[in-house]
């Protein structure tokens, strides 16, 4: 999907709306009476959505008509903004779409999605291979540097709007373009058919493990007590009565990492981890030959726009700019950590021979317990022992008070607002001036159907219009929490902590936008440069003037002792090498993939192939049965194909922007302001620019190295 599908002006708006079906009012493509335009999304079917979507294909189509019939000469506003302020009875149909889908999970939601990917895929193909419209755009690209009227942010506009057409095949001739539409076509549905079965996977009950109370020695009472939930919920939703006996294990997050870092019995982890790490191999939801036609696909399309590979046809769009700067990167950081990573595994299994004997050889499963043990003995540090510190309520207060210390932002939750599920908060969130800056909604628990991980999105996204008057973000963050059960609060372990510190930091970047165009506006950034922001946030989980605003023992009300922070600094630094590598051997996949010169055989060895990418970062040896790629969610369907290293690249930037904050004061209202320009500009800028005028000069892995105790 392109970048176009955004916001018109709200006189254009009612002008198509009025000439609409005359059907029963539709808020998604009538606007919506609600505060601060809003939509009522506990209220809205799936048939609606449908028809949000399918209205808004015939609208901004007809906005396509009305910019390619004019008569004047292709200027930039009557081409190049009439563009990027189209769409917008389809982008807000399908953003509020694609998020419910995700969030909820309903099988209802996704027979939508399923239904309307091919007529999406053909619109935006329809739009980026309109020869009038791209004769039209090309005009104005040749003839930009004429018009001195332009403003930065316009020549920018411009050039990404070029971009986008020339990577979209506009460019193409003949049977080429009928091609490269067939193969988007193609794509977008392997992609969508790609993504539903990681969803369906994850929540089959093949996924799971029925235990019972003497198979969870080692777990917490806290974590135990959520097994025990789920095993009610489960049982429930099959028509039968409660078992008090029974406990429910699953390979969403929340239930499956305190099982691999608690359990004693290593039989169940490496059950656990075989479940976890078989998934969509086989089956009703396998994506072995899904994965292979995409990345083929990819390939196909890569060479038909004269690349050699796909990395090399994609990176064109990010600061890496080719798959030979991605790999050098890569590798500085394969040298630098390989080493401290045998030393940190050969520590850990050095400590668990002590307890399982001379004969043991750590595996993937034993991984988190045995260095979890091993922290606990060294540092005296257990996850736990922060949890009572990370009660929900006050770490929602801290983590959006993060914000508060350095941008004055104020946070006010608002019951105006309506949401699509009762657990769902909304928060207007205003400047320091008292301006109101946006909306936010915040999905913490998880909940049957729900989606796995953490992410950020959006309903709209920020603008302006000629007269520089705002259009509000709507911005959402979604979280897999556990619920409360019965009185018992919610108390976060410090990696939760970090993921909603992470989350909360994209949000920030949503927020903050002040451009005037959508498809420059906010998170709508280079892939390896949208992380920065979200990445940075976590830095401020190991400070302790930032910890003792809000993390106070729930019981107590005593604040987080300094020597607990050490332990957990020192503890996480043990096992950054490791992390490190694990990461990597992520991006050597992703980068397999997409440098790929020939097609993937049906026949293909998947085994052989992944094997082969992450021998060079392995960490521990191959598991018969398990591979990472059916699954990997990220590079088969989330949008980031060629762009997972886009990760440790915005840790290297994250690790370097913090070291600014670290030498004039970590909530510096100086260097605040510098980095909070950062935050406003979205894509209006060059964001190497942007990063070397916060910065005063580019930036290096020294500072994430330091970070993570690897170079002193």
């Amino acid at each position: 999907m392109t970048k176009f599908f955004k916001s018109l002006t709200a006189m254009t708006i009612m002008t198509f709306a009025a000439t609409a079906t005359g059907a029963a009012s539709n808020p998604l493509i009538d606007g919506s009476q609600l505060p601060f335009g809003t939509m009522p999304l506990s209220k809205l079917t799936p048939a609606q959505y449908e028809e949000g979507v399918m209205e808004g294909i015939k609208l901004q189509n007809q906005e396509i008509d009305a910019i390619t019939r004019q008569r004047s000469v292709p200027t930039f506003e009557n081409t190049i903004v009439a563009l990027d302020r189209s769409g917008t009875v389809l982008n807000r149909a399908l953003l509020a779409l694609s998020n419910l889908e995700n969030a909820s999970g309903e099988p209802e939601m996704m027979e939508v999605m399923a239904k309307i990917t091919p007529a999406l895929s053909e619109h935006s193909s329809n739009i980026m291979l309109n020869e009038q419209l791209w004769n039209r755009v090309k005009q104005v690209y040749d003839n930009k540097d004429k018009d001195t009227s332009l403003t930065p942010e316009d020549q920018r506009l411009i050039d990404k709007t070029y971009l986008s057409f020339v990577l979209s095949g506009a460019d193409l001739k003949g049977e080429d373009r009928k091609k490269y539409r067939d193969l988007n076509s193609e794509l977008s549905a392997l992609t969508l058919k790609f993504g539903q079965n990681v969803s369906n996977d994850m929540k089959s009950k093949e996924r799971r493990m029925w235990l019972k109370e003497s198979d969870l020695a080692g777990i917490p009472e806290s974590v135990k007590e959520s097994y025990r939930a789920s095993a009610k919920d489960a049982l429930a939703a099959e028509g039968k009565a409660d078992d008090e006996s029974l406990y429910l294990v699953t390979v969403f997050a929340p239930s499956y990492i305190p099982f691999m870092k608690y359990a004693e019995r290593r039989d169940l982890r490496e059950q656990l981890y075989k479940l976890y790490n078989s998934r969509n191999i086989g089956g009703e939801y396998d994506n072995t030959a899904v994965l292979k036609d995409i990345a083929n696909v990819r390939l196909e399309m890569a060479k038909l726009m004269g690349k050699k590979n796909f990395a090399e046809y994609q990176l064109q769009k990010t600061m890496a700019k080719t798959p030979e700067t991605v790999m050098e990167f890569l590798e500085n950081l394969r040298v630098n950590y390989t080493e401290p990573m045998k030393a940190e595994l050969k520590e850990i299994e050095d400590y668990a021979k002590a307890t399982e004997g001379n004969d043991f050889k750590l595996q993937a499963w034993d991984y988190s317990f045995w260095s979890d043990k091993l922290k606990n003995d060294r540092y005296a540090f257990n996850d736990e022992d922060m949890k009572p510190y990370f009660e929900l309520n006050n770490t929602i207060k801290g983590v959006f008070g993060l914000a508060t210390k350095l941008y004055g932002y104020k946070f006010k939750e608002t019951d105006k607002i309506d949401k699509y599920h009762p657990d769902v908060k909304v928060y207007e969130v205003y400047e320091k001036d008292g301006k109101l800056l946006g909306i936010l909604y915040a999905d913490f628990y998880y909940r049957e159907g729900k989606s796995p991980g953490a992410w950020m999105t959006e309903f709209r996204a920020e603008t302006k219009d000629d007269n520089g008057k705002k259009e509000i973000p709507l911005i959402s963050i979604v979280c897999n929490f556990s619920k409360p059960v019965g009185n018992t609060p919610v108390l976060l372990t410090p990696y939760e902590v970090e993921t909603f510190l992470h989350e909360f930091g994209h949000a920030l970047h949503g927020l903050s936008s002040e451009a005037k165009y959508s498809s420059l506006s906010g998170t709508n950034v280079d892939h390896d440069f949208v992380e920065l922001f979200s990445q940075f946030n976590e830095n401020y989980l190991t400070e302790k003037e930032y910890l003792d605003s809000f993390a106070k023992h729930y019981k107590t009300g005593k604040k987080m002792p300094k020597e607990l922070i050490d332990k957990f600094v020192k503890a996480s630094q043990f096992g950054a090498a490791y992390a490190c590598m694990r990461q990597l051997g992520f991006g050597y996949l992703d980068m397999a993939f997409h440098t790929i010169d020939t097609p993937l055989r049906a026949s293909a060895d998947l085994t052989v192939f992944e094997n082969n990418a992450q021998d060079p970062v392995r960490c521990f040896e191959a598991v018969e049965g398990c591979l990472t790629a059916p699954a990997f969610g990220h590079i088969f369907s989330g949008g980031y194909a060629a762009g997972y290293y886009g990760y440790k690249w915005a840790e290297a930037l994250d690790a370097d922007a913090f070291a600014a904050f670290k030498e004039t004061g970590i909530f510096n209202q100086k260097t605040a302001a510098k980095f909070h320009k950062m935050l406003q500009s979205g894509d209006t800028v060059d964001p190497m620019e942007l990063y070397v005028e916060f910065r005063g000069k580019k930036p290096t892995v020294d500072a994430l190295m330091e970070r993570d105790g690897i170079k002193k």
